[in-house]
């Protein structure tokens, strides 16, 4: 038979997440560059891949609409899957230029989806190419980086509290992608 337990919160309870949002924020303030540039760089990305990539179509080659989406998101992979695995080749202090180009990147994408100037999809599929290196490498020399600066003791904690960052923008960017996209198509009819 099962008895009916009432649960009360502990003040110690109350104490631990007192001190694990303490911890929390202490994180952040340690962490808030690396943080800052995976959020960035992963929104300028996930919105070029979500708002821009099934907008911008090439009507003057044999690949269908379709096709040519997942073309993009293989280039797009193998551009993220070679930076992620340079690390122990170049590594990079200043990571906040990641997020500057692809900004940039953003911006290229989302005239070329509102005004078709690339001439070519082989000129697209080469800036794809790039996106997936810039997003690639700006997580792999973020987390190098945090690897290699943080003491032991905390390093495991900084570097899931870093993740939460590149999905944070992963997310903003998800949304924004379905407003921009709609304005986007709502001048292309």
């Amino acid at each position: 038979m099962r008895e009916d337990r009432e649960v009360v919160l502990e003040p110690r309870g109350v104490a631990a997440v007192v001190a694990a949002l303490r911890r929390f924020a202490a994180g952040v303030r340690e962490l808030w560059y690396y943080m800052l540039c995976l959020f960035l760089v992963y929104a300028a990305e996930y919105l070029i891949n979500q708002g821009m990539f099934e907008i911008m179509y090439y009507k003057n080659i044999s690949w269908s609409m379709s096709t040519q989406y997942r073309v993009y998101q293989v280039i797009y992979q193998t551009g993220v899957t070679i930076s992620r695995s340079s690390a122990s080749l170049v590594h990079f202090r200043q990571i906040h230029i990641f997020s500057i180009l692809q900004f940039l990147n953003l911006i290229v994408f989302a005239c070329e989806a509102r005004y078709a100037f690339i001439p070519s999809i082989y000129i697209t599929l080469a800036l794809i190419l790039w996106e997936g290196l810039l997003g690639g490498a700006c997580y792999v020399n973020a987390f190098y980086r945090i690897y290699q600066e943080v003491p032991h003791k905390n390093r495991e904690y900084s570097l899931g509290l870093a993740s939460v960052s590149d999905s944070t923008g992963i997310v903003v960017a998800g949304i924004l992608a379905t407003v921009i996209h709609n304005y986007i198509c709502g001048f292309r009819r």
